[in-house]
């Protein structure tokens, strides 16, 4: 074979078998209803221990204020399909492989407590936030603090390996200050320190706090308050490229926002006893996520 034709066969060779690769790769990524309907079953990753948000039960039944949410989306999700039965699967997942598990096609939509920001929009979709994590700090109720400024000259226990340092050097709180920073090994080390006087108070996501401090011996001891550091939104996650699938969980949102459904169960995960052990975070809805719900999107900021 001359050598111009065989390079010409090579070069079609190689632009089929590139065409053929485009038209394979994410081909479940634009067909999740009709496979869903075929069947009837949609997937869901949970996480295992992410109080109150996604977590298993004493019966190894996958609970929380995020599966509520996406149960609801099934829900709709059977009803814009018309089928008379919808089963549910779930799926576990941790934080490293929560991404690859809805972008792999394993599941359908992760219900957990994972931040939508820009690095993640570039390999996954998300729907309306559930939830706005701050970065504020925990303190005892009788040592007089009441925001930043009130921690001049005191010592702050920050976590080994979490950012919660960089937060506050961001903000020029450790310099302007003088803030005399100790470090804990872990969350429960860090907290102990603030329980037993060792430190004045611990930043961390509002959240961590209120479940370290609904874990406590003696809860009211404990106060979380200041001004937020940061903003992190919690949205359900599902793939990309995929727009009539996200109509369909984004219209459900929109619905349980509008509706009023939302404030409800948010109290029910947040506000009351949970299972198993009828830990109450007395955790009331912050004024970022009020704000959001007011206008429901899933457009965030970075």
């Amino acid at each position: 074979m001359p050598a111009i034709l065989r390079a010409t066969t090579q070069s079609i060779r190689a632009a089929f078998l590139i065409a053929l690769g485009l038209f394979f790769v994410p081909s479940y990524a634009a067909q999740t209803l009709a496979t869903i309907r075929d069947t009837q079953t949609v997937t869901i990753a949970y996480r295992e221990a992410s109080i109150p948000f996604s977590y298993l039960d004493d019966n190894k039944k996958p609970v929380g204020y995020a599966i509520d949410l996406c149960l609801k989306v099934a829900d709709a999700i059977k009803r814009e399909l018309k089928l008379s039965q919808l089963n549910v699967k779930f799926v576990p997942v941790t934080p490293s492989n929560r991404i690859p598990t809805i972008m792999e096609g394993k599941a359908d939509l992760e219900c957990g407590s994972t931040t939508n920001n820009a690095e993640r929009r570039k390999q996954v979709a998300f729907t309306i936030p559930h939830f706005v994590a701050a970065a504020r700090m925990v303190v005892r109720t009788d040592s007089g603090i009441k925001n930043w400024s009130d921690l001049r000259d005191k010592r702050v226990v920050t976590t080994k390996g979490t950012t919660t340092v960089k937060l506050l050097n961001d903000r020029d709180k450790v310099r302007a200050l003088s803030l005399k920073l100790v470090e804990g090994r872990d969350h429960a080390e860090s907290f102990s320190m603030v329980e037993k006087g060792q430190a004045e108070a611990f930043p961390m996501d509002d959240v961590l706090l209120f479940g370290l401090r609904a874990n406590a011996q003696n809860p009211g001891n404990f106060t979380v308050l200041g001004d937020a550091l940061s903003a992190e939104p919690y949205a359900i996650m599902l793939r990309k490229d995929d727009a009539a699938f996200k109509a369909v969980v984004d219209r459900e949102m929109g619905r349980i926002v509008n509706d009023g459904e939302i404030y409800k169960l948010y109290d029910k995960w947040f506000k009351n006893p949970i299972p198993p052990k009828g830990l109450n975070m007395n955790m009331p809805m912050g004024h970022l996520l009020r704000d959001m719900l007011r206008f429901p999107t899933d457009k965030v900021g970075d």
